[in-house]
């Protein structure tokens, strides 16, 4: 698994968990999935993505989009 779509299964994950989170839990979890999509958002232009980095720390290999 390339490290973009290692980053792609997290975010999805995440949004998942934050989703479940918001109906059974509580509707202020509706902040953490604002948190996730915001950090998409800024990743898809800046290039810079926290689990990226702790992913390669982890030694999955490079894909094209976090280098």
């Amino acid at each position: 698994m390339s490290l973009d779509r290692a980053v792609f299964a997290f975010a999805g994950v995440m949004v998942i968990i934050s989703v479940l989170l918001t109906t059974y839990v509580s509707t202020h979890f509706v902040w953490f999935t604002v948190f996730i999509g915001a950090n998409l958002f800024q990743s898809a232009f800046t290039g810079f993505c926290p689990a990226a980095m702790i992913f390669k720390i982890f030694g999955i290999k490079e894909g094209c989009a976090f280098k």
